[in-house]
């Protein structure tokens, strides 16, 4: 079901949480809010939850003003971090608790936990405590408490942020496959890129209180709207007065042209599957990002002179000629 915020502020004392935030989530589409630390996402979420009081403006869930609605009238479920476990429950008692304070049928409840733990692949540990299981599991109990209420609309606070990096991984590919088995409109806080770009059908970017820019994956990271989305949205360098992708630049040791910024190589990093080489070229360390095969075909090492030209078919940068 949509979401629509429109026109929200909201201070803390002097400081500005949201200065005037609009954005429209579309019903059944997974949308990420992506910034940085202190930018605003949480307290957006928390507002659409019901869990923060707006200064000004107003949020709409499927066509009606919930602006001032309990979070309980809302059919909203909210996934924290910490996961917020009932410790001294089993891990069907915490899934159906939900259920059991609507005062659900028991053959109701047992049927709806049984199809949840199904979904999140801990039927095996119904009879455990929180305490007994890993944190990716944990977390798949906290999702499983969130829709067993069956809500319209899935908030999550920077669910995967206390779990260390193979796990976030292994849970956010779950996350988009279990939003496609049960399409319910979700929006989950993030300050990870390389999490919204792989996860989200939608990103909306807050810095500092204010909405930078909405769009695709696909539309932030190669059209972004300003140097602050570009350089949040993935690794970027400087070369002459443009900012660009390092992969977007071509490197190559013949003769210069109109195009090209002569430099030194002056350093050659291999991660994984990358060559990331830095050339100092006009008072610049402009850094390339080449594949160990184009790296080897040019048989540069350091200190050799090479050519450095942003790749003829790159779009303009945030409003920069091409």
């Amino acid at each position: 079901m949509s979401i629509e915020v429109v026109n929200v502020n909201k201070r803390f004392g002097d400081f500005v949480a949201l200065d005037n935030v609009s954005v429209s989530i579309p019903a059944g589409r997974l949308t990420a809010l992506l910034g940085p630390s202190g930018g605003g996402k949480s307290t957006l979420l928390r507002i659409i939850a019901g869990l923060e009081s707006a200064d000004s403006g107003k949020v709409e869930i499927e066509g009606v003003d919930a602006t001032n609605l309990p979070p309980q009238k809302r059919n909203v479920g909210f996934v924290f971090q910490h996961y917020a476990a009932f410790k001294h429950l089993s891990v069907h008692r915490n899934v159906a608790f939900g259920l059991e304070i609507r005062k659900r049928p028991k053959d109701e409840i047992r049927e709806r936990v049984k199809e949840l733990l199904d979904l999140v692949h801990l039927s095996q540990f119904a009879d455990r405590l929180p305490s007994q299981l890993s944190g990716g599991q944990r977390q798949r109990m906290a999702l499983a408490r969130a829709l067993a209420v069956q809500p319209t609309v899935l908030l999550l606070d920077e669910p995967f942020g206390a779990l260390d990096a193979k796990v976030r991984k292994e849970l956010r590919d779950w996350l988009r496959r279990l939003h496609d088995e049960v399409s319910v409109t979700t929006v989950f806080v993030t300050h990870d890129q390389e999490e919204a770009l792989e996860v989200a059908d939608e990103i909306v970017v807050i810095n500092e209180g204010r909405v930078e820019q909405i769009g695709s994956p696909d539309d932030l990271y190669d059209r972004p709207a300003n140097d602050f989305v570009m350089r949040f949205l993935g690794p970027t360098t400087q070369l002459g007065d443009r900012l660009v992708r390092p992969h977007d630049l071509h490197i190559h040791t013949g003769a210069a042209t109109a195009d090209d910024v002569t430099g030194r190589v002056t350093r050659i990093t291999r991660i994984g599957f990358e060559i990331r080489v830095e050339v100092a070229a006009a008072d610049q360390i402009v850094t390339v990002t080449l594949t160990r095969n184009e790296f080897l075909s040019l048989g540069i090492t350091t200190g050799a002179t090479v050519q450095v030209r942003v790749a003829p078919e790159v779009h303009s940068v945030v409003g920069q000629p091409a």
